[in-house]
């Protein structure tokens, strides 16, 4: 229907036309009375009415046009894992072998794994020489990230306290009803604090049916980490990288779980990507569409044109005879 919109400028140019050649048909013996004068406030809307047709004209083709507004809607349903998050904040997550370091490469793919968990609720436990549940299992996306975002090194007493960790991710889980609990734990160091040996944490897991899923996080030899000088400056170090995979293997295994080993920030990422396929959950998105026709408003705007145009025409440029 918007093909007819050409109409338009065609019928601009036969009226600019037609009035060309009736003024050329008029013959004055004498305008020399007619040079001198300004034209009147009728001259001036003599072409209103025409315009306010076509304007009329254009807001009907729209009209005919059918504009609408779509709202589409998803409602997600299904049955999902309940997952919880267990990440190492200790003061060597700030190394710098990761960009920009280890701590904020983590942050940024769990919250990404967040956003790819369509119905799982999910929780949040961070650990160094203690534990703490950041955030409980809910569905709340937003919070989720929110927390995962604010994450800092220094929040608990330094150390890495594997067992606690992984100890409070699985009371987070005691009393799911999922069909399926699952626990990533993140570390780039050795256990070497907390109250739970990491042997019994473990044994939590296996008897509760909780996964787990253990990552090392860390390049092979050194890695720069900041720290504190006496002179009260922060500087660089080399500290070498010593990941416990021997005992993050140990859990994986014994609990149905898998060990993976990141030493860049794609290959973090593909371990991520490597445990959303590994954790499927079924659930099933159904779609509501629904248009709202907007042709009334272009309608009313037509007809208030053609009054106006035949006031105009009655009123103030009514020819009489």
């Amino acid at each position: 229907m918007l093909w007819l919109l050409l109409l338009v400028p065609l019928l601009a140019v036969w009226y600019w036309r037609k009035g060309r050649f009736a003024r050329a048909a008029v013959i004055v013996s004498e305008s020399s009375s007619f040079a001198t004068g300004r034209r009147g406030w009728k001259a001036r809307l003599a072409h209103l009415p025409f315009v306010l047709r076509l304007l009329a004209l254009t807001a009907l083709i729209f009209a005919l046009a059918r504009p609408q507004t779509k709202f589409d809607e998803e409602q997600v349903t299904g049955d999902g894992v309940d997952i919880v998050l267990c990440i190492d904040v200790s003061g060597s997550m700030l190394a710098q072998d990761f960009t920009p370091n280890r701590l904020d490469a983590a942050k940024e793919v769990a919250a990404n794994f967040v956003d790819s968990r369509k119905t799982d609720r999910i929780a949040v436990v961070i650990f160094s020489g203690e534990s703490f549940t950041l955030t409980p299992l809910t569905t709340d996306k937003a919070v989720l990230k929110s927390q995962i975002y604010s994450i800092q090194s220094g929040l608990l007493e330094d150390g890495t306290a594997i067992g606690s960790g992984l100890a409070t991710s699985v009371d987070r889980l005691r009393g799911s009803k999922a069909k399926s609990k699952v626990v990533i734990l993140l570390t780039d160091g050795e256990n070497n604090g907390g109250q739970i040996p990491p042997v019994t944490a473990k044994g939590i897991a296996k008897k509760l049916g909780v996964r787990v899923y253990t990552i090392g996080v860390g390049t092979e030899g050194t890695a720069k980490i900041p720290v504190q000088s006496a002179s009260g400056r922060i500087v660089l170090q080399d500290q070498k990288v010593t990941i416990d995979e021997k005992l993050l293997t140990e859990i994986a295994n014994e609990t149905g779980g898998r060990y993976f080993r990141a030493r860049d920030n794609q290959s973090l990422e593909n371990i991520y990507a490597d445990i959303d396929k590994l954790e499927k959950t079924s659930f099933e998105v159904s779609a509501l569409r629904r248009y709202t026709e907007r042709f009334l408003p272009l309608v009313l705007a037509a007809l208030l044109f053609l009054v106006l145009e035949w006031v105009l025409r009655m009123t103030l440029l009514k020819k009489f005879p």
